[in-house]
């Protein structure tokens, strides 16, 4: 029962990547950013509030590495992701988001000076080939011609937003519970979201969108991660990881029944060679330069 936690924060997550893509054309990409992290901001407050001001000394001290969190992982990954799913599909979206570990794992070799291995080495040439393929859809010659798409690269900065998020928090380990922690991210997610709303066009939430925000505020913003660290603190960070490698098949799925997106081959070639990559990275632990294999995280 224990695989259920990981397996039901992935599922919701892969449904957020779909939610982005149909909220293309219901909310402006700036509206659903910072409806969505209010919304999550107001429910956790009679929860969380608390304690955080009991703790505010230590939010006094790293107010600023809560802030750059906040900009990583509320305004930058899923801001991107709202303006890139104009013009990719969900599908592209749910690919780019399996990148995230693989991403983590080579920003860690500079951050927190992970030994380099033959997996890392290997995941990245193989995953960097399967999205050549993917983004020139099964022509990498046009690339030559007309090189990456807005949206595309949009996605791929979201992505690597998210993975340096992810290893500056094991960085900086602010001596914060973990909901404090978030909270008070989203606090500063939120005033940094602000401005862009106030300048966007139409901000108006309407029978078609409200829907796409509360999905993106609750499921997506709290009872994803909820579950995730229930399942980390169950089977450990790195088997838990491991099912990150299933959401770029949940939205897919997800995807063609809802959306009525086109699975089309580069997108099952593509996307099925940088998986590869991405779970060779993972699984081949031998050093590149030699020595001892790194421990294998609990």
């Amino acid at each position: 029962m224990n695989v259920l936690f990981p397996l039901m924060a992935v599922l919701i997550w892969s449904l957020n990547a779909v939610v982005s893509k149909a909220s293309a054309t219901a909310i402006d990409p700036a509206a659903i950013s910072f409806y969505r992290w209010l919304l999550a901001l107001l429910t956790l407050t009679p929860f969380v509030l608390p304690g955080l001001l009991r703790n505010f000394q230590a939010v006094k001290q790293y107010w600023w590495k809560l802030l750059i969190l906040g900009l990583l992982g509320m305004v930058l990954y899923q801001s991107l992701a709202y303006y890139a799913a104009h013009s990719v599909s969900a599908l592209f979206m749910g690919i780019l988001n399996s990148l995230i570990p693989l991403l983590t794992v080579v920003i860690s070799l500079f951050l927190l000076s992970v030994v380099p291995t033959v997996g890392i080495a290997l995941g990245c040439i193989i995953s960097f080939a399967g999205l050549v393929w993917l983004v020139s859809a099964g022509d990498p010659a046009q690339l030559l011609q007309h090189g990456i798409g807005k949206g595309e690269l949009m996605m791929f900065c979201a992505s690597a937003a998210y993975a340096l998020y992810g290893v500056l928090t094991k960085r900086w380990a602010i001596p914060l519970p973990n909901w404090q922690s978030l909270y008070a991210q989203i606090v500063f997610g939120v005033l940094l979201l602000l401005p862009n709303f106030l300048l966007a066009n139409d901000v108006s939430l309407t029978v078609h969108n409200i829907p796409l925000v509360l999905f993106a505020g609750i499921p997506a913003s709290i009872i994803a991660p909820f579950l995730w660290i229930q399942g980390v603190i169950r089977l450990g960070a790195n088997k838990a990881s491991i099912f990150m490698n299933l959401s770029p098949i949940f939205t897919a799925i997800i995807a063609v029944l809802f959306l009525h997106e086109h699975l089309q081959s580069y997108h099952i070639i593509g996307g099925g060679i940088t998986l590869a990559g991405v779970v060779i990275a993972q699984r081949l632990r031998k050093p590149l330069f030699g020595g001892a294999c790194p421990p294998a995280e609990k």
